[in-house]
This record gives C-alpha cells, structure tokens and sequence, in this order.
C-alpha cells in the first residue's frame, strides 16, 4: 500500500504538479481567473434577481403568498428583469474589462485604460450597431469566448506598442492624464484596422457576428465539458493536485469558469424562453453537490472528526466545523493532514468522484431541478444548493444524501487513521514514573 501510494505521489510531485504550478502562475490564465472573480458580485445579484423574477410556485397554486408573488411579476416582468438584464445579461462586456484591467496590471501597465480598450473591441465586434440600436444577443454567456479573447489580444496590443514605443510622444510638460489618453490613440486605430475587418468579413461570409460564430467553433467543447465524463476528469485532477499540496480548485476551477457562465448563461436563455433546460456542469454544481463542506467533500469528515477518540483529530474536528459549514476546508486538508497523506488518499478523491455521479445522475433524470443562478460559493451547503436550483427542496435532500454518502466512504479510513493516531499518543498519556 505504501509503495503504491509512494509511487503514485512520486508521478504526481514529478508530472502533474509541475505542471499545474506554471499553469497557477502563468499571467494570461491568472487574469482570466481573477477577471472572472471581479465580475462575480454582479452576476450573483443578477441571478437573484432572475430567481424572483421565476417564482417557484405553479401559476394555479391557491396560496396567498405565491398568488401575490405571481402578480406582481406579471404586473411588473420589466422593471424586476432590469437589474438581470444589466449584469448577467451582458456579463461578457464586465468580463472583457476585467480580464484586460488585470493582464495590463501584471505588466505595470495602466489597468483602466487597457480596460478601455478592451471593452470598445468587444463591442466592436459583438454589438454593432444597427438601427440606431446596440445588440445585446451576443454579451451574455454568448460572448464569453470572445470577450475572453478580445480582451487579452487588446492588451497584448497595447504592450506591445509600449514595449516598442510606438505612439504619439508629448512633450513631458503635458499632464499625465492627457498623455495616458493619447497612448490609446495607435491602440485604437490597430484595432479598427485588424479586428473590425475580421468582423465585417465574417459578418458578410456567414451571416454571424464573432461571438456567434466562435461560439459555434466551441460548441462541441461546451457540450463535452458538461458530460460526466468531462465533470469526473476535473473532479480527480483538482483532488490529484490537493494531494500533492497545490490548491487544485483554484487551478482547475479557474480553467472550467468559462464554461461554467457559458453553461448558466444557456440555461437562464431557456428559462426565459420557457424551454427545458439542458446544462448540468456550472459553479454551484460543483460548490454544493460534488465538494460538500470543500474540497475532498470532507463534512462528513468533520463530523467524524468530533467523535473520534483521538485528540488531534477532534481538535481538527472542532477547528474545522463552522470553515467547513461555509465550504472552508484548509483546516481539514493541512490539520489532519490530507495532503501526502495515503490512508485518506483514497477517500479524498472516491467521496467527490461518487457525489458527482449522484449528482449527475439526479439532474439529468429530473430528481432536482438544473442549476438556473449564482449563489456565493460560500453559502452552506443546504443554502447554496437550494439557491442555485430556483428554491428546489429536493437539493436539499441531495445534500443530506451526499453527504451521508461521503462520510460512509471515509468512515474505513478514518478509523485506520484514528487507530494510527492513538498508537503515537497512548505513550504520551500514560503517566511517567516518578523518580525517587
């Protein structure tokens, strides 16, 4: 057992680790990932908004409460999308500016303006206008990809013409901010001159904009990324990577985050339009039916940990109680530890990997509802999955299930671990002989 494990650990600290260390550090995929976390106080509130906007109850439903809920969404459907409409409904063009503010921030450049920029080129390309009217179809979840690419072709523009000083030279008696302004000026015209044609081009050729006809080149990747073959691949890489000391949600969860808004963004189109709804794989998926209590599903592990006859472990027990309630498990991991670990290796990667398939398979059969909203990844459990579900209590349900699955799973483990631990703390409880 030691061997295997040994010899497993050795391929991950050897392969994969290094690896994912340059992919963590690597500056276009930390401004993607952090682009996306600037944007998230917006879409929560956009998707709450959605929520009351889609009343959990049955338009024939007797209950004063629900007939008064309903009303007033029917009276008032505009006004209560509004706040939707703002900021999920063009999340693309918050995403455009964030990416491009933190790529520029890592090569010390003027964050705001390279934002600037960036977003001018998204709309450039995915809301042209027609009528005397900007289109918004393409900077929703449509526009992702593309405000993803827009924003760090912009940017690397822009360094690049710096880098080379290419630009207008003021003399140094201009204020700042009149020379920061005319640095975007060569910027701009580049590009009008390489991404406006590109558009125009595809425009006349196909009949699409960008975002429509990149979305269509991604289209076999979104819908491969929310199989569950796709979802157990991410699922073990990220609590490979935990093992062997790297914080595998932040890596993994940092490349999936496009596809988790495109997949919300789909499924919120759906239910605008009275569709059924189709994606599984989006953030809250994960938060609140895969991971439950964090990485490693480990609140089950917690709950073990209370009981558990070994000081040390209680102790974790007790530190990582209220962290785990709100899916904070860095207690759990390095008190314990997990990490390098081999009697929790195998828990640690099967509970996630079968809370998945559970999942999984309860979703697609219609036994909770799809995920249809955004709730902070820090919302307990229960909460979080009811939230994310349109009010559905049977995700509360799941949770119970899951989580009584993954604490039967580590339950073997734990009391090998236990049973080790006590070994070493017997000798330090027995009391000492007293020397005469």
């Amino acid at each position: 057992m030691s061997t295997i494990s040994e010899s497993l650990f050795n391929a991950i600290e050897n392969t994969i680790s290094p690896i994912a260390a340059k992919l963590s550090s690597q500056r276009h995929v930390v401004a993607i990932k952090d682009g996306f976390i600037s944007s998230m106080p917006f879409l929560i509130v956009g998707s709450f908004m959605l929520l009351f906007a889609h009343p959990p109850f049955s338009a024939n439903s007797q209950w004063g409460f629900a007939q008064w809920w309903l009303g007033i969404v029917e009276r008032h459907t505009d006004q209560i999308m509004m706040p939707y409409n703002m900021t999920m409904g063009i999340m693309a063009v918050y995403i455009a500016a964030a990416i491009a503010y933190n790529l520029a921030q890592s090569y010390k450049m003027n964050g705001f303006m390279a934002a600037m920029l960036s977003l001018m080129a998204f709309l450039v390309v995915a809301s042209p206008q027609s009528n005397s009217a900007l289109p918004v179809g393409s900077l929703g979840g449509e526009g992702i990809f593309t405000a993803i690419l827009v924003s760090l072709y912009s940017t690397e523009l822009m360094h690049f013409l710096q880098k080379h000083n290419i630009g207008f030279k003021l003399p140094e008696q201009v204020p700042p901010k009149i020379r920061q302004s005319f640095d975007l000026l060569i910027p701009i015209l580049a590009i009008f001159i390489t991404l406006f044609p590109l558009s125009l081009y595809i425009q006349h050729q196909f009949g699409l904009l960008l975002p429509q006809a990149i979305m269509s080149i991604f289209a076999p990747i979104i819908s491969a990324s929310d199989s569950l073959p796709a979802i157990l691949i991410a699922v073990l890489l990220c609590h490979l990577l935990w093992f062997a000391g790297i914080h595998g949600a932040v890596i993994v969860g940092g490349i999936l985050q496009a596809f988790w808004l495109t997949n919300l963004g789909i499924n919120q189109q759906e239910l605008n339009a009275g569709q059924p709804i189709t994606q599984i794989f989006i953030e809250p998926f994960w938060q609140f039916f895969i991971v439950v209590g964090g990485s490693g599903s480990t609140m089950g592990l917690v709950f073990l940990y209370l009981r558990s006859r070994s000081a040390h472990l209680r102790s974790i027990g007790k530190l990582g109680l209220v962290p785990s309630m709100f899916n904070i498990n860095e207690p759990v991991i390095f008190g314990s530890p997990v990490v390098m670990n081999p009697l929790l290796f195998i828990p640690f990667i099967t509970a996630p990997l079968v809370n998945a398939i559970i999942a999984y398979t309860a979703t697609r059969t219609s036994l909770v509802n799809h995920v249809i909203s955004l709730a902070p990844w820090t919302t307990p459990g229960p909460i979080g999955a009811a939230w994310s579900t349109g009010w559905d209590y049977r995700a509360i349900i799941l949770v119970g299930v899951l989580l009584c699955v993954s604490t039967l799973i580590y339950y073997p483990f734990f009391k090998m671990y236990e049973k080790q631990l006590l070994e070493q703390e017997e000798p330090i409880l027995q009391p000492q002989p007293v020397e005469n």
